[in-house]
């Protein structure tokens, strides 16, 4: 029984192609360009097809990509007559048993120097050789961080021959770009194209051109995931440092929350430094860290200096008058600062609410009360006599009286002389004077306080505000540096 007709054409193919490979090659040598003029150049023609992006290297500046290569020339003595084979116009046949083109890539960063893999190559009755081979190439790579995360890197694949000059091997574009067909998306670079250029360069060494021709890949990073990670984390931490003054100052935690916050930054500098080249061009985000850190920095001594204030003791000198009425008076408005009872509407002076006094007369201003046919007002320092007295009632006690606010006592009770108050001892009424006077030295002393404390908070108020103005400016202004 006779075989089917398909498998006897395809067995007659076989026997062509064998005894075709064997007639080619049998004077046929590799080692020397085929062509049949030694003063004319050969051409071949070179496609990229740019497949996937296995990783940039920032640090070191290497891009990791798979290509693959496409190589066309014509081989001068690689050619036959198709009727004489059987109609035979095609054969594939082991790369390694014809010349080759040595192309290889000149900004190569990888320690084997090894070149395409030694695939087939597709052999026409015309002599025209095409040479696919996939390769993993490893190239040296410019990074230009300034704008990290929001930066694009032009990175070039510059493919030439080694060894022949322009007059011996010419190298031709097969498109004007790679092709990105069969591109396989990466998750933190997208290409936004790869254009091809031609260049001759004329080296020192030799005055004979050569050709290359240079793929430039555009990649554009996709930031997402150094917002979520990097500049969000630090944009929330930076808005804890104007809260710092938001703080109350007997919490003790005002400069631990600055210290914490310039600490955590710190620590994201880091993270960002030893992913990026060590380079004069300090990243964009670098610039946002260092720029936080140093508000917060300034956040944390500014703190320190409202806390010396705001802890002042009997020791401090007064308030200045300035103070009083550009702090105290118009600011604490402004920030809307008020003590314990006050507010909006009515808020009490800092003169009234540091003396401390009893119920008044509404119609007037200082009582005189009469005692014994004399008259005391009732702001007079104990003990206190009538108009026509002249000898004190306790001669013994000459001091001063104290300065600041007062503590009065009315109507006059403690007077021993005469016949008033009989068989009240002297020695109680210098003690009654003397604990009104402490008393008095302790509201003046509270009083005083009470007012540096409260230049302390609205200085703390100012800043939080000025500060929160700074980060939201400066967030905006290093965003919008973004291309």
């Amino acid at each position: 029984m006779l075989p089917p007709l398909p498998s006897v054409a395809h067995s007659a193919e076989g026997h062509f192609a064998q005894k075709l490979l064997n007639d080619l090659m049998e004077n046929y040598s590799s080692a020397l360009r085929p062509v049949e003029d030694t003063d004319s150049a050969l051409n071949v023609t070179l496609q990229i097809t740019l497949s996937q992006i296995k990783d940039m290297d920032e640090r070191n500046q290497v891009l990791i990509a798979y290509l693959w290569i496409r190589q066309t020339w014509h081989d001068a003595y690689l050619k036959w007559n198709k009727e004489d084979y059987d109609g035979l116009d095609v054969i594939h046949i082991p790369s390694s048993l014809v010349w080759r083109p040595d192309l290889v890539l000149y900004n190569k960063a990888d320690d084997d120097f090894s070149g395409p893999m030694d695939t087939n190559v597709r052999l026409r009755y015309n002599g025209e050789i095409t040479w696919d081979a996939p390769a993993i190439t490893k190239s040296s790579c410019v990074v230009d961080v300034s704008y990290f995360p929001f930066d694009n890197q032009k990175c070039n694949l510059t493919f030439g021959s080694w060894t022949y000059n322009g007059n011996q091997v010419d190298i031709i574009m097969g498109m004007d770009s790679g092709d990105l067909s069969d591109f396989v998306a990466n998750v933190e670079w997208e290409c936004g194209g790869m254009p091809a250029t031609k260049n001759v360069i004329m080296y020192g060494c030799c005055s004979d051109p050569y050709p290359d021709i240079t793929y430039t890949v555009i990649l554009q990073r996709r930031s997402s995931f150094y917002i979520f990670n990097l500049l969000l984390p630090c944009f929330l931490i930076s808005f804890l440092a104007p809260l710092g003054f938001y703080l109350p100052a007997d919490s003790g935690e005002k400069v631990s929350l600055g210290v914490t916050v310039l600490l955590a930054l710190t620590v994201f500098q880091l993270m960002v430094a030893e992913s990026m080249p060590p380079s004069e061009s300090v990243p964009l985000i670098g610039k946002y860290y260092i720029a936080t850190m140093t508000m917060v920095t300034a956040s944390t001594s500014l703190t320190i200096f409202i806390m010396n204030i705001h802890f002042c003791g009997a020791e401090a000198k007064p308030v200045p008058h300035w103070a009083k009425v550009l702090i105290i008076d118009y600011m604490s408005k402004i920030f809307f600062v008020y003590e314990v009872g006050e507010n909006c509407a009515s808020v009490s002076s800092s003169s009234s609410s540091s003396s401390s006094h009893f119920p008044q007369d509404d119609n007037h201003h200082q009582n005189h009360i009469h005692v014994n046919g004399g008259c005391c007002k009732e702001d007079q320092k104990v003990p206190c006599y009538s108009e026509n007295q002249k000898l004190p009632c306790c001669p013994e006690d000459k001091k001063p009286p104290p300065q600041g606010p007062t503590v009065t006592f009315g109507p006059c009770v403690f007077c021993s002389h005469g016949s008033a108050l009989p068989g009240v001892d002297t020695k109680l009424v210098r003690n009654v004077e003397y604990i009104a006077n402490c008393f008095r030295e302790q509201k003046a002393t509270c009083a005083k306080g009470a007012e540096w404390k409260k230049i302390a908070k609205v200085m703390d108020r100012f800043f939080m505000w000025i500060f929160f103005i700074m980060v939201f400016l400066m967030s905006i202004l290093i965003i919008g540096k973004a291309p």
